[in-house]
């Protein structure tokens, strides 16, 4: 769908050089947008947005959203946040900083020019959850002192205060739960369990699975939840969120890891590690409020964006090591997809 509202708008993504930031960069131009993407490349690389900075309406600034921004545009998308686990473990207080006094900063910057702004929350906000599948009026069952906690509670303390900034100073607002979200720029090593179990098959690993391998995720596609985006920021000021973005079709660990050998063709065997602590048994959309808002469903298939996925990560791994190693170690987005 065309957005046809965003020409010649400035719009700044925060982390867009990440695997959601830099689709939804790409979106944006195309829909006629002016575009400005910042990030530190903590985990987001310049490679993932080297084919737009050719574009006279792209530009690239190198920016730590915990450090107040001043620029002018016209919306803000706050998609900066380490997103898998392995990332946001490496540094926890710089991840909970990211989450909350980058969440304060762009809610500033907002505020001065009264413009809307979509922040990238998660589904982690519901932690491990006890209602199933999960709708957006449940609080959730998080440890708040967890190795996972730093994003966990970061992203649900930048909820917070996207609803008091709302409340109090009436900014406009958009709050987006994005649930496992996969496909191209994934980066292949940052432990999420798609590029894992892919990359895996492709070099003929053995495909490693934390857990018995029961336990549930749901994959949205990436052009599917970046439409989701587009639309909740498009959208009436009435509508604020939280609104869950993500795939209701629900697939255990042990068959997307056997789905991943059948379409690389590979002769890998499947391994068995323990379940890291406070992981999820189970993430499944509830997507109801979002399909009667907005009109919303993702459109593809799980098979057909593997395929997609897979045909990336063979390109990148034929090629050169030394051209491999500039990607960074992962990626800034406001998207998990948690290790299994």
């Amino acid at each position: 769908m065309k957005m046809g509202s965003d020409l010649a708008e400035r719009i700044l993504v925060t982390g867009g050089s990440g695997f959601l930031g830099s689709h939804l960069c790409e979106r944006l131009l195309a829909n006629g947008a002016e575009v400005l993407c910042v990030d530190n490349f903590f985990t987001g690389t310049r490679r993932n947005v080297e084919h737009l900075l050719g574009q006279r309406r792209f530009e690239l600034m190198r920016h730590d959203v915990t450090f107040p921004l001043y620029v002018e545009v016209d919306r803000i998308y706050n998609l900066a946040c380490p997103a898998s686990p392995l990332h946001y473990q490496h540094d926890p207080v710089q991840t909970t900083k990211t989450s909350v006094i980058g969440a304060i900063n762009m809610l500033g910057l907002a505020k001065r020019l009264r413009v809307p702004i979509l922040q990238a929350s998660t589904s982690e906000v519901y932690g491990d959850p006890i209602i199933h599948p999960q709708t957006e009026d449940y609080w959730g069952n998080v440890n708040p002192i967890g190795p996972r906690s730093c994003y966990d509670e970061g992203k649900r303390c930048a909820e917070t205060l996207f609803f008091d900034y709302w409340r109090q100073h009436r900014v406009t607002i958009k709050v987006a739960r994005i649930f496992n979200t996969y496909g191209p720029r994934m980066h292949p090593n940052d432990g999420r369990v798609a590029s894992n179990f892919i990359v895996q098959a492709l070099r003929g690993d053995d495909i490693t699975i934390f857990g018995d391998g029961e336990q549930t995720r749901a994959f949205c596609y990436v052009d599917d939840t970046i439409e989701g985006l587009l639309r909740l920021m498009h959208s009436a000021n009435y509508i604020t969120g939280p609104l869950n973005i993500g795939n209701p079709e629900e697939i255990t660990i042990r068959e997307l890891a056997e789905l991943a050998i059948e379409l690389t063709g590979s002769r890998s065997k499947i391994v068995y590690r323990p379940r890291p602590q406070d992981d999820p048994r189970q993430r499944r959309p509830d997507i109801s409020r979002i399909n009667t808002a907005l009109n919303w469903t993702p459109r593809t298939s799980l098979r057909e964006g593997l395929i997609r996925t897979t045909a990336y990560f063979e390109t990148l791994l034929a090629e050169p090591v030394g051209r491999r190693s500039g990607i960074a170690a992962g990626e800034s987005s406001g998207e998990n997809l948690a290790r299994p």
